[in-house]
């Protein structure tokens, strides 16, 4: 762990629950740490991987308030000035970000002939990949 005021030396991210809104902020806090320079991986399995996936994509996803579609949920974001997820993939891939996607994940969520998303250089992967990709002085986050 990083010490007091210290920065991390980089950020891995699980990104497993497969709500809009948690990915959302997945992405808020990669694109962040990437703006200021910290190293980011964000290591997509179960629900999460259609974030990163071809068709429907991130729009599949639940949102966590009952009776709104993530679409819905990603507009309402976006006409409040919030960056929309749409945004924060496309700034994400522009930073630099690794994007891992889990093959037990594919496989458990039945989505192994899904391609990556269009502009995203997904890796397909298994946890140890990603645990070997995360460093001493770093940061593993869960979401």
């Amino acid at each position: 762990m990083a010490e007091d005021g210290a920065q991390i030396s980089k950020l891995s991210l699980v990104v497993a629950s497969g709500t809009y809104e948690k990915v959302h902020y997945a992405f808020v806090m990669a694109t962040g740490a990437a703006a200021i320079g910290i190293p980011v991986t964000m290591f997509f399995t179960m629900g999460a991987c259609r974030a990163v996936l071809d068709g429907a994509g991130w729009h599949e996803l639940p949102s966590e308030l009952e009776g709104m579609r993530s679409r819905d949920r990603d507009e309402d974001f976006g006409e409040k000035g919030v960056a929309t997820l749409d945004e924060l993939i496309e700034s994400a891939a522009e930073l630099g970000i690794t994007f891992m996607v889990c093959e037990m994940g594919l496989r458990a969520e039945s989505l192994e002939d899904r391609h990556p998303r269009p502009g995203l250089d997904l890796a397909r992967t298994g946890v140890v990949t990603f645990l070997n990709d995360a460093e001493p002085d770093g940061s593993i986050v869960y979401i």
